[in-house]
């Protein structure tokens, strides 16, 4: 009898096979297959990719180096901004560009690379920030088209495709010079709040290419390496000092808030829509809300996201967004805490309203933001002398 035929790219051995990354996909961010999000607009076709595959898994049995490059950058897009990214990272970064096939499809590659930039993902994150007019966006999404562009970079100059190396790197200068310009319009504007939400955004963007650039041990006398490497930490003649400020902003203010998120991760709930994604703390005020406010979460969830809260700031006693998750989720919840205590533990219960975190929960968020916000007026920055 003839043994089942399997994905091409699965009996190669190359990453994840597309139909266990599909399930991955499902598990963390469910809302993709549900009809909640609209992925008719341009540019959401990512969204409607992974859509296809799920309905037709034989076609992943007919797909080429290209496309599993392709499925996987869908895959990382979808669920970036969910608790619990695909772990496709090396695989678009580095893996994948040194293919034994890599040859024959570079350059299909490094153009869906390209095209990837452009991608919304609007929907599938909520860790972002605007510019004054609204319309040009940064998220972390951009860290993982920046880690994947500069992979893409190397293998061109590698395989010496120099005409699409260059509009690569063009299209990394694009990038860099995008994030720049916000950072000097927040600041301009006096907008304290929404420039302490980018920071950790920016950091975590060019970390992210730093850390690509060694992993594919870049040349550092290489002209193009000088003018992009750790622009959040060193002084770069190309650059206005707002990059490394911002850096330094985000060390003295954010640094301890976005991280991993282990403890939100345990309440399954929260991965039931796109609403309930992660924003850039520590201003979860809004996000506090919109999961009290929830008609699709009921009583029991919301005492386990409450009590998720309290864990996460046990981890980490400064990630203080944790604290305004829970005091606006408690607020809105008809009763408050005393409506979602017979789902906790006793003993739980009394921890939380001895602990200090309790305490910290009766700050407003006027009080909270304007605290902020005279800190920020404060910091000098050490290595550029930059005030707010």
């Amino acid at each position: 009898m003839a043994k089942k035929k399997k994905s091409g790219m699965a009996l190669q051995g190359v990453g994840i096979a597309p139909n266990i990354l599909l399930q991955q996909i499902e598990s963390t961010a469910p809302f993709i297959f549900k009809g909640e999000l609209d992925t008719t607009l341009e540019k959401r076709e990512f969204l409607e990719k992974i859509r296809f595959y799920k309905k037709n898994l034989k076609q992943l049995n007919n797909i080429d180096l290209a496309e599993y490059f392709h499925i996987c950058l869908c895959a990382h897009w979808s669920t970036a901004g969910t608790f619990v990214p695909t772990d496709v990272d090396n695989q678009i970064r580095e893996t994948l560009w040194k293919h034994g096939q890599i040859q024959k499809y570079i350059d299909k590659m490094a153009k869906i690379t390209i095209d990837s930039w452009t991608w919304d993902y609007s929907q599938v994150t909520n860790r972002k920030s605007f510019n004054r007019d609204n319309t040009t966006v940064m998220s972390t999404h951009e860290g993982t088209w920046l880690s994947v562009a500069i992979g893409a970079y190397c293998a061109l100059v590698k395989n010496k495709k120099t005409e699409l190396a260059k509009d690569m790197a063009d299209v990394i200068l694009e990038e860099i010079k995008k994030e720049q310009e916000i950072m000097i319009h927040l600041r301009e504007d006096r907008d304290h709040i929404n420039f302490l939400r980018a920071a950790p955004l920016l950091a975590h963007n060019f970390g992210d290419l730093d850390r690509v650039m060694v992993q594919w041990k870049m040349d550092e006398n290489d002209a193009f390496f000088k003018r992009i490497f750790k622009l959040g930490h060193q002084l770069n003649d190309s650059y206005d000092p707002i990059l490394v400020y911002t850096g330094k902003v985000n060390k003295e203010f954010s640094s301890k808030e976005n991280h991993r998120h282990m403890s939100m991760r345990q309440p399954k709930c929260l991965r039931r829509s796109y609403k309930f994604l992660i924003p850039v703390g520590p201003f979860m005020d809004d996000w506090g809300m919109e999961l009290g406010q929830s008609d699709i979460l009921t009583i029991e969830e919301k005492a386990e996201v409450a009590a998720a809260f309290f864990e996460g700031y046990k981890r980490q006693e400064e990630a203080f967004g944790y604290i305004r998750g829970y005091k606006n989720l408690v607020d809105t919840v008809d009763g408050g805490l005393s409506a979602l205590e017979q789902y906790l533990p006793f003993d739980l219960v009394a921890e939380i309203k001895k602990s200090e975190f309790s305490q910290l929960a009766k700050v407003s968020r006027e009080e909270f933001e304007a605290d902020y916000a005279k800190r920020l007026s404060e910091f000098v920055c050490p290595e550029t002398g930059l005030k707010f």
